[in-house]
């Protein structure tokens, strides 16, 4: 095939084209197009429902359920040698882990396959520690039943009752009174103390303050008897003072304080620091805006590290044992003469033989959970709500405090032609040269101008 090219010419400008033929090459045939299939990722998308309970997933945990006992009955009682209770329970929990993930995969991705498993873990791994507490907390509550009904039983004392005595005679007053007054010694100690350690190792960081966190957090696994130990050796043998609930406090306080600053520590690393640095630079000093700024805020945190620390104390035994040593009697002086805590009436309670001593024992660490609960809602109510969280009566306050605030405001920038009593220093510099003109002497005239 050729093509005529009619574009040369062999004369001049303006001459009559020559036509020439040049040599081309056939054209490839065309392949054929395939038709355009619309994209399905254009379609909306349907949100996957992450929340609430659905009919399949009710299904799909029945039928797992149900599918890990028949395998597990299957593999104890037929195909395998095995035995317990306990074997048993962790296969068939094993065994629906399984089956539910194959079951939950057949209508969803992976990634939901294992968020659902992971939910069905969590919520395993709760109702479990919440299972243990109410069996703790009800199987106390049900051996100390028999004690708990008796008014004597926190009006008295065991001085005058023995191992044999019905439940009518003696009761816990004295380790009560004992658990208040060595916790009130050792939150004098360890709170203020150990808010100020946290705040000092927030606020100056460094070198020693890292070493100081070091410390404190090997503190924190230390063995209560050693504690003890270390009162019993400063203040009782170095310092010849009696066994009493003023060295059982120290000893406890030892115990409380790594648990208060590690705990503080943390919450106070949990407050925003442009609330810090919008404090500063409005001019507040450090230490106003540790209290007005950085304190507040962390409330909730701080009375919850309180908390954690009344609790690791108030249930030690060994150093109230070493230090202040142990009474049948009421004793509410914590400088002289032994004092007795709950944790050590409970452990002295118990070991008797005696079911009236047993009740009592259970009874009074039914008391000593009570004393918890009180103290836990005494934290939460100072504690108040976390940041950004107010209570009527606090957003009360807070709307009366703006209102002062306004009218404070509005006094200090009030025109220098209203009368404020005692704001004399905010009027208005600006008349200040003019007052000064208008009261200044005429100057005497010039000796030509009277001539």
């Amino acid at each position: 095939m050729t093509v005529v090219d009619v574009t040369k010419s062999t004369g001049g400008q303006g001459a009559p084209a020559t036509p020439t033929a040049t040599p081309t090459a056939s054209p490839a045939p065309v392949a054929p197009v395939a038709p355009v299939v619309p994209d399905p990722v254009g379609a909306p998308e349907q949100p996957r429902r992450i929340g609430g309970v659905s009919r399949s997933a009710v299904l799909s945990l029945a039928g797992a359920a149900a599918s890990a006992l028949c395998v597990t009955i299957l593999l104890f009682g037929e195909l395998a040698p095995f035995s317990g209770m306990l074997g048993f329970v962790v296969t068939a929990y094993l065994v629906f882990l399984a089956v539910y993930a194959v079951l939950t995969g057949f209508e969803e991705n992976g990634q939901a396959v294992r968020d659902r498993v992971m939910t069905v873990v969590l919520w395993t791994a709760a109702t479990l520690l919440f299972s243990a507490l109410a069996l703790v907390v009800g199987f106390t509550a049900w051996r100390g039943k028999e004690a708990l009904p008796h008014g004597n039983f926190f009006t008295q004392d065991m001085q005058a009752a023995g191992p044999l005595d019905p439940l009518t005679n003696g009761g816990i007053a004295h380790a009560m009174v004992g658990t208040l007054i060595m916790m009130a010694i050792a939150l004098t100690i360890s709170v203020p103390l150990g808010l100020a350690c946290a705040v000092y190792l927030n606020q100056i960081p460094g070198r020693f303050s890292r070493f100081v966190r070091t410390i404190v957090e090997a503190m924190t696994a230390l063995p209560s008897i050693v504690a003890g130990l270390m009162v019993y050796a400063v203040w009782i043998l170095g310092l010849g003072m009696p066994k009493s609930g003023l060295a059982a406090g120290f000893a406890i306080s030892v115990m409380m304080l790594p648990i208060v600053i590690r705990a503080s520590d943390v919450v106070l690393r949990l407050v925003p620091g442009n609330l810090t640095e919008a404090a500063e630079a409005l001019g507040a000093p450090r230490w106003r805006t540790v209290w007005h700024v950085v304190l507040p805020t962390a409330r909730s945190g701080l009375a919850t590290a309180v908390i954690l620390g009344t609790a690791r104390g108030i249930g030690e035994t060994s150093p109230v044992l070493l230090t202040a040593g142990f009474t049948a009697a009421l004793n509410a002086d914590p400088t002289a003469g032994p004092m007795v805590s709950l944790p050590l009436a409970v452990f002295n309670f118990v070991k008797s033989p005696q079911p009236e001593m047993i009740a009592r024992g259970f009874g009074a660490a039914a008391v000593l959970m009570a004393m918890v609960l009180v103290l836990f809602v005494i934290a939460r109510v100072i504690g108040g709500r976390g940041p950004g969280h107010q209570t009527r009566r606090q957003a009360r306050r807070t709307a009366r405090a703006s209102r002062r605030d306004v009218t404070r405001f509005a006094e200090l920038h009030a025109p220098a032609s209203v009368s404020v009593p005692g704001l004399s220093l905010f009027e208005d510099t600006a008349a200040q040269p003019h007052d000064t003109a208008a009261s200044a002497p005429a100057p005497a005239p010039a000796s030509g101008d009277n001539d």
